[in-house]
């Protein structure tokens, strides 16, 4: 699960807002603390899902340190906010496996409950996710 930092800042006699720096635009408000990390995961589950609706591409969350160094965000309490995931719409691709690879993928993917393109996918998502982390 990706996380995106929210900044939360509050004006005298307003309410408690909140502002994504990573995503322009995606802005929302609570009454108090709660409602507002409540709006912030409304807020921010709308906006990535219209930007993949579309087609758009849904910008990685920056590091807190690279938030942090504009000094219009140092006057904001960060948070973390959770975003969906969100599938973005297929695309055939052709590839070229040997056979013998190929029959492996197949009966791994249907002993696992997969079909062979959500089995691919699921690799790669966590190779690279693997990768990211240092390994």
């Amino acid at each position: 699960m990706r996380y995106y930092i929210a900044l939360i800042h509050k004006e005298a006699d307003s309410d408690f807002g909140v502002s994504f720096p990573d995503l322009p635009g995606c802005v929302t408000a609570g009454r108090d603390l709660a409602e507002a990390r409540a709006m912030a995961e409304e807020a921010l589950a709308l906006h990535v899902e219209g930007l993949a609706a579309d087609g758009e591409p849904v910008p990685e969350p920056s590091e807190l340190d690279r938030v942090m160094t504009d000094p219009e965000n140092r006057e904001g309490v960060a948070v973390l906010v959770p975003a969906p995931e969100v599938r973005m719409r297929a695309v055939r691709v052709n590839v070229t496996f040997p056979e013998d690879l190929l029959a492996s993928i197949d009966a791994y993917a249907s002993r696992h409950g997969f079909n062979r393109s959500g089995f691919l996918a699921k690799a790669a998502r966590e190779m690279m996710s693997d990768r990211r982390d240092g390994r």
